[in-house]
């Protein structure tokens, strides 16, 4: 038997990077046209985002809550399951977070977003724009099918950095809503590198800019 320190992270990857494409392919198609409810409900944070108001911040959060328990259930237990022995944990991480930003979002108001064009917010702003529509192309960029897209509220990745951006904007740094995002940061980051996928640097890149402009905040 090997030693332990001779394994490397693709010594415990039960799927190659097309199966794991393949997977999102199959998943897009299964819950069709929910991606337009998502598309939409992304597009409603913005307009709250832009439109002001005292309520915005747990309205946002009561979105974001329902984004990640849909990952949670329809990508990651019926799906992404099959493939990962680790993705019912990985559900169980993606339910905390929603469960926080019920409670620190949306009970106690926690995700009141900061006024003003200073770099948290635009950062933030800037983030969670890009986690709704350039995400998605990302794969194209990259000679994947569009039908491989992944989408806010519907894939993890986007939704993580859509979250984190949300996050980075609040008026208070709310550290509790930050440790499963960045936790996932490593976990794809780690996932896509060992798959040699060419956007495997993304999400790390993300969640340090991220950690940037939270200490810096």
């Amino acid at each position: 038997m090997s030693e332990w320190w001779t394994y490397s992270l693709s010594d415990f990857l039960l799927f190659s990077a097309h199966t794991y494409y393949r997977l999102f392919e199959l998943y897009n198609l299964a819950v069709w046209p929910w991606q337009i409810v998502a598309l939409a409900l992304g597009v409603g944070v913005l307009a709250l985002w832009l439109r002001g108001g005292s309520w915005r911040g747990r309205a946002i959060a009561a979105i974001l809550a329902i984004c990640w328990l849909w990952v949670a259930w329809a990508y990651l237990l019926v799906r992404y399951d099959t493939i990962n022995w680790a993705a019912g944990y990985f559900a169980i991480g993606f339910m905390i977070e929603a469960a926080l930003l019920v409670w620190s979002g949306l009970i106690r108001d926690g995700v009141r977003l900061r006024r003003g064009r200073d770099a948290a917010t635009m950062t933030g702003f800037g983030m969670f724009g890009v986690a709704l529509f350039v995400w998605p192309a990302i794969g194209l960029l990259f000679g994947r099918p569009m039908v491989q897209a992944e989408i806010f509220g519907i894939a993890p990745d986007p939704t993580v950095v859509a979250t984190l951006g949300v996050v980075l904007a609040a008026e208070r740094t709310r550290w509790e809503l930050l440790i499963v995002p960045f936790i996932w940061c490593v976990i794809s980051g780690a996932t896509l590198w060992t798959m040699e996928s060419p956007n495997a640097f993304l999400l790390p890149v993300v969640a340090l800019i991220a950690i940037a402009v939270t200490v810096r905040k």
